[in-house]
């Protein structure tokens, strides 16, 4: 896998546009908690992509593998919101949707590194 920047991986790009897809989504939400959680989850996706870019195979393999967990938790926070219709089904569509994109994408990345594992 050959990239010169963490800003170059279209994963990256996609993780990011998400957050603030869901930043945007969220902001009128007077459910804090659950707003925080989702918003904290998002970021973490794109946050894990770009410091693990800046380490060793290895190491960003685990933190590709966070950041799918990050996604994870993000889709289930995203269907409990659309249950207690904090968001509509369309909104929790489209994030589901992407989530599971990204996780693809992650999972890919992740096999194309050269690991000692």
């Amino acid at each position: 896998m050959a990239f010169s920047s963490f800003e170059d991986l279209e994963v990256w790009k996609r993780a990011c546009n998400l957050a603030v897809t869901v930043f945007q989504t969220m902001r009128k939400s007077k459910e804090y908690s659950l707003r925080n959680q989702m918003q904290r989850a998002a970021v973490s996706i794109a946050s894990n992509i770009a410091e693990g870019a800046e380490r060793p195979p290895k190491d960003f393999a685990r933190f590709l593998r966070i950041a799918k967990g990050s996604a994870a938790e993000l889709r289930t926070q995203t269907y409990i919101a659309a249950k207690i219709e904090i968001i509509t089904p369309e909104q929790m569509h489209e994030v589901v949707e992407e989530t599971k994109a990204i996780a693809r994408m992650l999972t890919n990345l992740a096999r194309s590194l050269k690991t000692d594992n």
